[in-house]
């Protein structure tokens, strides 16, 4: 769905117009993590020693080379073992919430990096965040899975959560050519109304490769048309969240 790609692209946009932003790579993959350029090598400080062992954020965090007040942290293969490791731990839902909120006041903008299944994960990352971004790509299937996703954002809201709620989605991987995108988009927008933001992400060459060179396509190629997509996603963002609203106050 573009969920990574999202993440880190938006990041940077916001970081590159004066945010504190800080991306948490919750994925064991690490994706995020390599498309900064941060070293997720196993064995290194990672949100893995945040989660199991209440290391604090601020000593795993690491500044993105490049984009000053853009940090992350890192995810490392470690992180694979976590979900059966959390089984026997106390507060287990909420261990990545009580680690961020000690480093609320040092940032603008979190973003958390899910990974692509709903284990104690990704719970984890609903449990501490306050808004839900969903990046749809505009195909068919992406629709199919989003009603699940929706289901269990409800259950978490209710049991664990109760701020947690919807704030903003994005239609990624357009493609202007064919009629199916198109009639993705319209129903995305009509069923979800204001939640969607104007700007669509377009299918992009420019998108794809900025990971392979550690960088967002924001510093890779900042005027193609993916990096403007993502600059306008990330504007629009700004203009609803009131954190931008307090640093435009006198």
């Amino acid at each position: 769905m573009g969920k990574t790609t999202t993440t880190v692209n938006l990041a940077a946009a916001l970081a590159q117009h004066g945010a504190r932003v800080l991306v948490v790579d919750l994925d064991p993959q690490g994706n995020a993590s390599t498309a900064f350029a941060v070293d997720h090598r196993a064995g290194i400080p990672s949100v893995y020693d945040v989660l199991i062992n209440g290391q604090p954020i601020d000593e795993v965090a690491v500044d993105v080379a490049g984009i000053p007040g853009l940090s992350c942290v890192p995810a490392t293969i470690d992180l694979a073992g976590a979900e059966i490791e959390l089984v026997s731990v106390v507060a287990r839902e909420s261990r990545l919430s009580r680690a961020l909120d000690a480093v609320a006041e040092s940032y603008d903008y979190v973003f958390v990096d899910c990974p692509p299944s709903l284990g104690l994960l990704t719970v984890n990352a609903l449990v501490a965040a306050q808004e839900v971004l969903i990046p749809i790509q505009c195909e068919f299937y992406a629709l199919e899975g989003l009603s699940q996703l929706l289901r269990n954002i409800d259950l978490v809201r209710a049991h664990l959560n109760p701020r947690l709620h919807v704030s903003t989605i994005l239609l990624t991987m357009y493609d202007a050519r064919t009629r199916l995108a198109e009639q993705v988009a319209d129903e995305v927008r009509t069923h979800f109304g204001d939640l969607v933001l104007g700007p669509t992400i377009p299918r992009s060459v420019r998108i794809s490769e900025a990971p392979g060179y550690g960088q967002s396509v924001m510093t890779y190629d900042p005027t193609s048309r993916g990096a403007l997509a993502y600059a306008g996603a990330a504007r629009e963002i700004a203009h609803r969240s009131p954190s931008a609203a307090e640093r435009s106050e006198p």
